[in-house]
């Protein structure tokens, strides 16, 4: 029996609610848990690893195995220091630059369970006060700081709210679907490939593929060792499905699929690489080729951990990575063809 394509309703619901459940970079168990329940809604019991990933696998006809890693870990920050003034300063899980998250609405994780709000500002917000000032400040962390959404004027009064260093913070998603398709938020990298993991579950279950799909959801992408464990032993192949960064020079679009060929840590397999771009073409997709030289993905943790088989990098064009992103339903669909295409054997 032919699997079917993706439901892009489905995928699109699943990702808005990822998108809305904080997760950043060792504080995923909630994410975690929303997809658990997704996947038992579909049958489908799944693993977590002591390390908390998660991975499920479904049979195919053939010997191959086929690994899709992704990660629903996000950029976002922990709370370093809490200042005479009762604003607390932050430090940030993941490779962001501090200008991209100014002004953004944030929440404060307390040990307690209780979830504060604040906003992201500089110490010179106001161009009343500071004038040019705040125009030539260079944004890093020394002069960001999160103005709590409390009556609180010294640290005192902070810690009394249950704020504490080391309570991780997370950004505002912010999700928009708009009535063009495209999904704007923060964090589509990397819960896009997740939503899409879970449609091509979903797609799968109309018949076995012809290659075993195994999917593995890592929590420690953003720095850098999600996929260092937990990738199945019996994995023939490992396709990461990461965000397809898009900007000037790049050949990557929100619209697309993109196969990136090689980043920071070099050359992805280059006969893996060829097998996916006939998939594509079996499927009639468009599929995008390109580089990014100030990127690194599962993949490559992967392989630096001992990983004994071809990698290859995949994913939606995603625009504005690492701040307010954006992509297309266009993208999510070519996504999940792509990976369905290859399971059935196409090409």
């Amino acid at each position: 029996m032919r699997v079917s394509t993706l439901d892009l309703p489905f995928t699109l619901d699943v990702l808005v609610r990822l998108l809305d459940t904080p997760s950043p970079t060792g504080f995923t168990q909630e994410a975690v848990a929303l997809i658990e329940d997704e996947l038992r809604a579909l049958g489908i019991t799944p693993t977590r690893t002591r390390k908390g990933a998660l991975t499920w696998e479904l049979p195919g006809t053939g010997e191959r195995h086929v690994t899709f890693s992704g990660h629903v870990d996000t950029l976002g920050a922990m709370v370093k220091f809490i200042k005479r003034s009762g604003r607390v300063t932050l430090s940030a899980l993941g490779g962001y630059d501090w200008a991209t998250v100014e002004g953004e609405d944030v929440r404060v994780h307390t040990q307690s369970g209780r979830v504060v709000t604040g906003t992201v500002v500089n110490v010179r917000q106001s161009t009343h006060v500071h004038g040019a000032a705040l125009r030539t400040l260079q944004r890093e962390q020394s002069v960001m700081e999160v103005r709590l959404d409390e009556p609180t004027w010294t640290a005192d009064d902070t810690r009394a709210l249950g704020v504490a260093v080391g309570d991780f913070v997370s950004f505002d998603a912010r999700p928009r679907v708009t009535p063009a398709g495209y999904v704007k938020a923060r964090h589509l990298d990397n819960k896009a490939a997740v939503a899409v993991f879970l449609g091509v579950t979903r797609a799968l279950l109309a018949g076995p593929p012809a290659h075993t799909a195994a999917f593995h959801v890592t929590t420690y992408e953003e720095v850098g060792h999600g996929a260092a464990t937990g990738i199945p032993p019996h994995t023939d192949e490992l396709v990461a499905v990461d965000m397809a960064a898009v900007g000037e020079g790049q050949q990557s679009s929100e619209h697309h699929v993109t196969l990136c060929v090689a980043d920071s840590g070099g050359p992805y397999d280059h006969a893996l690489g060829n097998r996916l771009r006939a998939a594509a073409r079996a499927a009639g997709l468009e599929l995008r080729v390109d580089l990014y030289p100030f990127y690194s993905s599962d993949g490559t943790a992967a392989w630096r951990a001992g990983g004994d088989y071809p990698v290859a990098l995949i994913g939606p064009g995603v625009d504005a990575s690492h701040a307010y992103e954006r992509t297309h339903t266009d993208a999510l669909a070519a996504t999940g063809a792509l990976m369905l295409a290859y399971l059935r054997g196409e090409g």
